[in-house]
């Protein structure tokens, strides 16, 4: 049976990217929906540019949906607000709803338009049930990127969305 201290291992192996280590654990008991001592799971704070530990944790039956207690994020907010469309696709293959807005209102692809991921906004934008909700600020992803001079993703947005592209 696992402990307590299985899920800070689990946790902190997940953050530091070591798949071996995480996989072991896993098969010996640990829990992956258990949260360690700072309070997240083990795919809270995996180490995001690597896919291959969210797809253990998830296997594993890890909530992809889990929300951070402070800012109500998901793991898939994380993710698409620093980029890493490869650890993305593999949440939304095992559940993550890209749908779930965080304590601001913001959905995934307003982080991401935000931040200029033009591949992960362009993953996004199909996914999302409305790409064109404001957030509690009343921001757009449009507007966010564009607010944020992220002019390749805004024009981008602007087109798919809107239809037509600025100059």
């Amino acid at each position: 049976m696992a402990d307590s201290s299985d899920a800070d291992r689990l946790a902190s192996a997940s953050a530091r990217g070591e798949l071996k280590i995480v996989e072991m654990l896993l098969q010996n008991g640990a829990n992956v929906n258990e949260k360690n001592a700072f309070g997240r799971t083990p795919l809270q704070v995996m180490k995001l540019g690597n896919p291959s530990i969210a797809e253990a944790l998830l296997k594993a039956k890890a909530n992809p949906n889990e929300r951070d207690p402070l800012f109500g994020l998901t793991v898939a907010h994380d993710a698409a607000r620093d980029g890493f469309e490869d650890t993305l696709r593999v949440l939304v293959d095992y559940g993550a709803d890209v749908n779930i807005q965080d304590s601001e209102g913001n959905l995934p692809l307003h982080l991401a338009a935000k931040e200029g991921n033009l591949d992960v906004v362009k993953f996004l934008i199909e996914r999302t049930i409305e790409p064109r909700r404001a957030n509690r600020k009343g921001m757009t992803a449009h507007e966010l990127a564009a607010m944020h001079n992220r002019q390749s993703t805004a024009q981008w947005i602007e087109g798919h969305l809107y239809g037509h592209v600025q100059n």
